[in-house]
């Protein structure tokens, strides 16, 4: 079988890869980027259906480019997202083949670059960027045994309400996915008990602006080192509806059952953590922090944006946070189904080669690995804590296209002189 030779292999097709091959393309550098399926398929294939963006369409996407027909403030659709992505790729001819997946990747011996193997025939590059995302294999902690009388499904396989079986729901992971399902499910009629671990809660909007804006405003999406702690922070806030403030407070008043941290099982019953109150204190904590600093930047730039005290007012406690449960009897609460919102892994086994430390985490300096011609993109604070973002990964492509771009030049003036030698001889 032949192999085909390109400068640079782009390992994915979704918002990564796609920026990957922009910033590439506009560098001048040859590459090609393999994507197993179909160009933005998560957005299509791992999402429940009424999912759309955690982020105003003016925001959460890439400079190039508007969200067709949508109103700037509006929440697009995982559909709408997906598409985008799609005309995207078509606006800047980016050259992705779909329907190849990546079997392995490996150093070349005696000779630059690395050999990537796929379904579709073997390459060789000079380099790679792993440009799979952050959210490859769904995690489900192993608490609850698998029994026939319970369902147990991650968010990723979560569809829609008619997907599960009659009976009560227990949710447990209380961030975007998971607030966001629990609240359908609850609006679907179902009888739902959603296990809240630790979270930030920031409010959908504040004075008239989105809490996007103000984290941009802030400086809080540029910050580059993580707070001791808040490296693995979930985040409660929701773009369904139009976009409303996450109120857990509200959502069990509405006929919710709160309760603590999944922390185990025993003989048939769920055992929970007693640490719901401290988890919603932490949550009303970090909104009203956001409040603070939006009110003190307001007045320090005299901007004209309206009060809003109502956003201060805090709703009274419910039952199931004075007084939590700390155990809860599947079949007595009458539990059909389990969702698991209790996010992702990576899974670089494909990736042979010398850029991981002893637990399989990339090693990297924003996303240029420990490996020469190895880099990683779309990882969670790769350079910031907007990295993981669509727009955030699109600045950091740039980056690496950058030091692609200059180690090409490199390898280039090594070429040309040993031509140089070779003629003079």
């Amino acid at each position: 079988m032949s192999i085909e030779r390109v400068d640079t292999i782009v390992v994915g097709g979704g918002q990564a890869g796609l920026a990957m091959s922009e910033h590439l393309g506009m560098a001048g550098v040859p590459h090609l980027a393999l994507e197993r399926y179909r160009i933005a398929d998560r957005w299509r294939t791992a999402r429940w259906d009424s999912l759309v963006a955690n982020g105003p369409a003016w925001h959460d996407r890439f400079p190039g480019m508007e969200f067709p027909g949508a109103h700037p403030d509006s929440f697009p659709g995982k559909e709408s997202v997906a598409d985008y992505f799609v005309s995207y790729a078509e606006m800047i001819a980016a050259p992705v083949r779909c329907g190849v997946d990546v079997t392995s990747v490996e150093r070349m011996a005696g000779q630059p670059g690395f050999m990537v193997r796929t379904s579709a025939g073997n390459f060789e590059a000079m380099n790679v960027v792993a440009a799979t995302g952050p959210f490859q294999v769904p995690v489900i902690p192993q608490i609850v045994p698998q029994r026939a009388d319970i369902i147990q499904l991650h968010s990723n396989d979560y569809r829609n309400p008619g997907q599960l079986p009659e009976g009560a729901v227990l949710v447990v992971g209380a961030g975007s996915s998971g607030g966001q399902i629990a609240d359908e499910l609850l609006r679907a009629g179902k009888r739902v008990h959603l296990s809240v671990g630790p979270h930030e809660r920031p409010p959908r909007a504040y004075r008239g602006r989105d809490f996007c804006w103000w984290l941009g405003v802030l400086g809080k999406w540029d910050l580059e080192t993580k707070q001791p702690g808040t490296e693995h922070v979930t985040i409660a806030v929701s773009g369904a509806r139009g976009g409303q403030t996450v109120d857990f407070r509200r959502l069990a008043a509405e006929g919710m059952h709160l309760v603590g941290s999944t922390a185990s099982y025993d003989q048939g019953k769920v055992l929970f953590a007693n640490d719901l109150a401290d988890n919603i204190a932490l949550g009303d904590a970090s909104y009203r922090s956001l409040l603070d600093e939006a009110d003190a930047y307001i007045a320090r730039f005299g901007l004209d944006l309206p009060p809003e005290p109502d956003a201060r007012i805090v709703r009274p406690d419910p039952d199931c946070i004075t007084d939590p449960v700390r155990e809860l009897d599947l079949a007595a609460a009458g539990i059909t189904s389990i969702v698991w919102a209790t996010g992702f892994a990576t899974d670089y086994s494909w990736l042979k080669v010398d850029a991981f430390d002893a637990v399989g985490k990339p090693k990297h300096q924003r996303g240029v690995s420990s490996e020469p011609g190895i880099y990683f993109l779309g990882l969670p604070w790769q350079s910031r804590r907007g990295s993981a973002f669509i727009w955030g990964v699109w600045h950091d492509a740039k980056h690496l296209a950058d030091r692609i771009s200059t180690q090409r030049r490199y390898t280039d003036y090594d070429s040309s002189a040993r031509r140089a030698v070779g003629h003079a001889s």
